[in-house]
């Protein structure tokens, strides 16, 4: 079966690669797992890396001649490579070990096509790096269409602060126009960001470096441009080698908001 993908475009051999992570993550869901340590108080588990090969037997099949960045086994092929494929195989790990089903699957093909699977609930989100749409069970795909209804802004948390005392998410929490404009989430997993995509969130701040290249974000990021939402680093900035963190909003005035709150707390 995963030889009928050789054909297929890249949109939909991200989505083949994404469910069949997502299977193995729904399928040892509640079992014992060993964790893999990997420093800093970051592990992995053998969901991780079983989901992990799944994906890169997809991709390998399809595309065998791209090269690949995985989270748990790292680069494969040249890392200049033209087409590159970004995968995080279990993004929300802890949240996972713990018997927790916010956790997502990205693959995502350096500045082309990604899909995002959520194991539990069946959704898949995807673009051709172009459009973006939502995939439910086989039902027709619907476009994605994000909006600020909900108010509910997801803010990660996690370690490391890579801008402080500059800029620190729980500030940001802490700051009257967003107490009175939002109401913050903490979801732990880039599931937040195809969420803001689809409209189930306002919008998702985070900290960090250059985030455009990450395994844990490229395929959100890819989702997110596609379904026309806002897209910059926490100084506004466009994503790049420079770029810090991450703001993606689903419109212009929302993100204005946001920026206001994070240049005044700077």
């Amino acid at each position: 079966m995963i030889d009928s993908y050789a054909s297929s475009d890249d949109a939909e051999v991200a989505i083949a690669g994404a469910l069949a992570g997502a299977d193995v993550v729904r399928n040892m869901y509640g079992q014992r797992l060993t964790r893999i340590d990997k420093g800093l108080g970051d592990f992995a588990t053998a969901a991780d890396v079983e989901a992990e090969e799944m994906i890169l037997d997809v991709i390998r099949a399809a595309r065998p001649d791209d090269a690949v960045l995985g989270e748990e086994g790292g680069q494969q092929g040249a890392a200049d490579a033209v087409r590159q494929w970004l995968v995080d195989p279990l993004c929300g790990t802890l949240n996972y070990a713990v018997g927790n089903m916010l956790v997502a699957v990205n693959v995502a093909l350096r500045d082309g096509a990604a899909a995002v699977a959520d194991p539990f609930s069946g959704e898949v989100f995807f673009t051709d790096g172009e459009t973006a749409w939502v995939r439910y069970d086989g039902a027709d795909d619907a476009l994605l269409t994000p909006t600020s209804a909900t108010r509910l802004v997801d803010v990660n948390l996690d370690p490391p602060f890579a801008s402080a005392p500059g800029f620190r998410a729980v500030d940001l929490l802490a700051h009257p126009e967003f107490i009175e404009r939002f109401r913050p989430r903490v979801v732990s997993t880039t599931l937040a960001l195809a969420w803001v995509a689809a409209g189930k969130r306002a919008a998702y701040v985070t900290d960090g470096g250059d985030l455009s290249k990450s395994v844990h974000f490229a395929a959100g990021i890819a989702l997110c441009r596609a379904a026309g939402c806002v897209v910059t680093g926490i100084d506004g900035a466009p994503m790049g080698e420079a770029g810090r963190g991450l703001v993606v909003a689903a419109d212009d005035e929302t993100h204005r908001l946001l920026m206001s709150m994070i240049r005044s707390r700077s």
